[in-house]
């Protein structure tokens, strides 16, 4: 199929690729704990259908032990044809609070030309993407395809053991993940390394109880403020993580502005950037950390009483070249040393996840690269991401020859797992299109020449 009628096609698609899309959006498939599930598995059912109509005939749900269900499905090509697995999830991060909100978080409404709605970027568009580029085909790709979509990429996900004992199964010589996205509306950009997770939770207790602060205060511990003392030491004086034995590193590749970090991350006027390096430095190779939940009484209702007991939840991103379960034991480690006072702290090792690097030499990038020059007008840039995809560094253990793409249809303007989430639909669009050129260009790598 010419270049030109793959354009076309896509173009043609569009209105029924927001329209899925807006089906998806529709149902609020959040994975977390104390969310209901059958949401999930609706959204689970509606992929399924999606998928049958681009070509996915055999697209069905399949169990995954203790978690939601995956969406499987297979499309042979001709024979001794190159074998594509294309990856996305379809649950969600919780909506928040609704007044954050402009519009309801599961009613999709356009602005401006963003579709907006919970999952409208991560990652319902990776899926709307993989069917988008497999109809402008006509569902006839021209090479083997496979399709994961996953229900627990925002949890903690059960899928990740169930490649490890199922490896035949996601077997492929080139791996589409299609849950990042491009550093600025319009900018193709090719994501070459995740950052790993470490979390620790730390409790402090001092009292049998709650003290009044007027008849025991001063002698008696506050365990709130032993818990800030410690968190504190997370820090150096300006900024960067102080955990012993983590180091910063340099990124080479895009170089993120301060502008443009500013304006993405919504750091307020006046508030400056914390750290040392460039900010791509801060972002994709070096360590951070950040403190996620703390259990303290609220400001409104205060009583005037000693805390006998705090706790917080820390959380870790680890660059390339870090073990994640080393990263997690040193943060444990400079958590009980912080304590002041001599007093004891509790330690809870949680998640970790380890970094990725992607192979970034072979041909499936050379044909990755070409795609996006040819779908946006302009050479792609490289970046990294601050947040981890876990499932990635397993496919890339049960299938070591694989080529790892990431890209996607998110951009420095979808807020995603903020209030008012959304997706650009031109840049959609252009997406769809990519990933249609990429498999019609992987297409002419067969047999041996695919692994020379």
């Amino acid at each position: 199929m010419a270049e030109a009628e793959l354009r076309s096609r896509v173009s043609e698609g569009m209105a029924g690729s927001r329209a899925d899309l807006e089906r998806l959006v529709r149902i609020p498939s959040v994975s977390l704990t104390g969310f209901n599930q059958a949401s999930a598995r609706e959204a689970a059912s509606a992929v399924v259908e999606i998928l049958k109509a681009c070509g996915f005939v055999n697209a069905r749900l399949v169990e995954v032990p203790h978690g939601n269900p995956m969406v499987f499905g297979d499309i042979s090509g001709p024979p001794r044809s190159a074998t594509v697995l294309l990856y996305s999830h379809y649950d969600v991060q919780p909506p928040g609070p609704e007044d954050t909100w402009r519009t309801p978080a599961f009613e999709p409404a356009e602005r401006n030309g963003r579709l907006y709605g919970r999952g409208a970027a991560d990652d319902k568009s990776g899926i709307i993407t993989h069917a988008g580029a497999l109809k402008a085909l006509g569902g006839k790709p021209p090479l083997n395809v496979k399709i994961v979509i996953e229900g627990e990429e925002e949890t903690e996900s059960h899928l990740d053991s169930y490649v490890l004992d199922n490896p035949d199964a996601f077997q492929a010589d080139v791996m589409i993940v299609g849950d990042t996205g491009n550093w600025k509306t319009g900018e193709p950009t090719l994501t070459t390394t995740l950052r790993g997770l470490a979390v620790c939770q730390v409790e402090v207790r001092t009292l049998a109880g709650p003290a009044h602060s007027g008849v025991f205060g001063g002698p008696a511990p506050d365990a709130l403020v032993v818990l800030i003392r410690l968190l504190s030491g997370l820090h150096d004086r300006k900024g960067s993580c102080a955990v012993a034995g983590l180091s910063a590193g340099k990124w080479d590749g895009l170089d993120f502005s301060e502008e443009a970090y500013r304006e993405t991350a919504g750091v307020l006027p006046g508030v400056p950037l914390v750290g040392e390096g460039t900010v791509s430095d801060r972002l994709w190779a070096s360590p951070s950390v950040t403190v996620l939940g703390l259990d303290a009484p609220e400001v409104e209702g205060a009583p005037n009483a000693i805390i006998p007991s705090a706790r917080a939840v820390v959380s870790m991103r680890v660059p390339p070249g870090t073990d994640a379960e080393v990263a997690r034991g040193l943060l444990a480690e400079h958590l009980r040393a912080s304590a002041p006072w001599g007093i004891g702290v509790s330690i809870t090792e949680g998640q970790s996840g380890p970094p990725f690097m992607a192979k970034t030499d072979g041909v499936a990038y050379t044909a990755a690269k070409k795609a996006l020059r040819q779908a946006y007008g302009k050479e792609a840039v490289l970046m990294g991401q601050g947040g981890s995809i876990p499932l990635v560094n397993n496919l890339a253990t049960i299938a070591p020859q694989a080529e790892i793409i990431l890209w996607g249809a998110a951009d420095g303007e979808c807020a995603m797992h903020s209030a008012n989430e959304s997706v650009d639909l031109g840049e959609l669009e252009r997406c769809i299109l990519t990933e249609a050129l990429l498999l019609k260009y992987l297409s002419a790598k067969k047999g041996r020449k695919w692994r020379s």
